[in-house]
């Protein structure tokens, strides 16, 4: 490097390096942008809007909700990504669409774990494996048995891939053919459960408590290592006799990749502060069945590249993507 180089570099450094320095000093000087992945009314929206009411005063700037649903997240977070690295778009994406979509549908020249940064693991969505209580089935053994006995009549929803995979070895394993339908959301999943044009769902059991209390529908398991307080009678999958990994869906805070690392840090400080008060919890939290995170930016990526692996073995398990590999 010749020595006219370095000398410019140095004045660079000292001409951008305090323009820097205060652009975080004033922040924020400007609303902050938080965008959902889910639509007005979502769970990871309505929980996020909450947080935001908490987050104005404490950041000393307001915090703005955006709506950006679609391609199961792949929306969203591709317009968190693309936004100005400045601290002033933050996002809330599901499982899904950070280690999921990513493999089965790429975006050419996007790859959500490059192009957006880890703040926090926001909560666990606890899902329930539910069944039209009209089919009479009360275990996963008299389901098997119902589908061998009526085939390619029982049609199923999941909500996350790694539920898939496992009803699609259920399938395999018992030599029947419950059917995979499409679905649009969560008021879709329950109007076919209570139509019974579905009979089988796994879904957030926050959804679907209330049926279940009213004997429309009957949860045969839950996902992750304890049973839900909505439900202490509904057994875990581990329970039920399926040792598989079937880890409960997360929502994640992310930010563009780039945004300075002082910035994320005082968003997650912020946003724990919130969502970890008991009061807080009990009004927005307990009723929909969420388990609070809340963990460091590092901690995060730690996680994120634990799931990326785990998600992958879900998608080749599914046998639904069979050029995955």
């Amino acid at each position: 490097m010749t020595p006219l180089a370095r000398i410019s570099l140095v004045l660079l450094a000292l001409t951008t390096a305090p323009g820097a320095a205060l652009a975080q000093d004033n922040y924020p000087n400007r609303p902050i942008r938080v965008i959902t992945s889910q639509g007005t009314g979502g769970l990871s929206d309505v929980w996020m809007r909450a947080v935001a009411e908490g987050l104005s005063p404490i950041l000393g700037g307001t915090v703005v909700i955006e709506n950006r649903s679609g391609a199961a997240g792949t929306i969203g977070a591709r317009a968190c990504a693309d936004a100005a690295p400045d601290g002033y778009t933050f996002c809330m994406i599901s499982t899904e669409a950070m280690v999921i979509n990513p493999v089965i549908n790429p975006v050419p020249g996007f790859d959500p774990m490059k192009s957006l940064a880890p703040v926090t693991k926001a909560f666990y969505l606890q899902q329930v494996f539910a069944v039209n209580a009209d089919t009479k089935v009360k275990s996963f053994a008299e389901l098997a048995a119902l589908a061998k006995a009526k085939p390619k009549t029982m049609n199923y929803m999941s909500a996350s891939l790694n539920k898939t995979a496992f009803i699609e070895e259920f399938n395999r394993k018992h030599g029947i053919d419950l059917v995979r339908v499409p679905f649009k959301g969560g008021g879709d999943a329950i109007n076919a459960m209570l139509t019974n044009t579905t009979q089988i769902a796994v879904f957030g059991i926050g959804n679907l408590i209330s049926l279940i209390r009213g004997g429309k529908i009957v949860g045969l398991a839950v996902d992750g290592d304890k049973r839900s307080a909505l439900a202490p009678d509904i057994p875990t999958f581990k329970e039920a006799g399926y040792t598989q990994h079937l880890a409960p869906t997360f929502f994640g805070i992310y930010a563009p990749t780039g945004t300075p690392r002082p910035l994320i840090d005082k968003f997650q400080v912020a946003v724990a502060k919130i969502a970890s008060d008991p009061e807080f919890q009990k009004k927005h939290m307990n009723s929909r069945a969420l388990t609070a995170v809340l963990n460091t930016p590092d901690e995060f990526a730690k996680q994120l590249e634990q799931e990326r692996i785990e998600g992958l073995a879900a998608i080749k398990a599914s046998g639904l993507y069979p050029n995955v590999k």
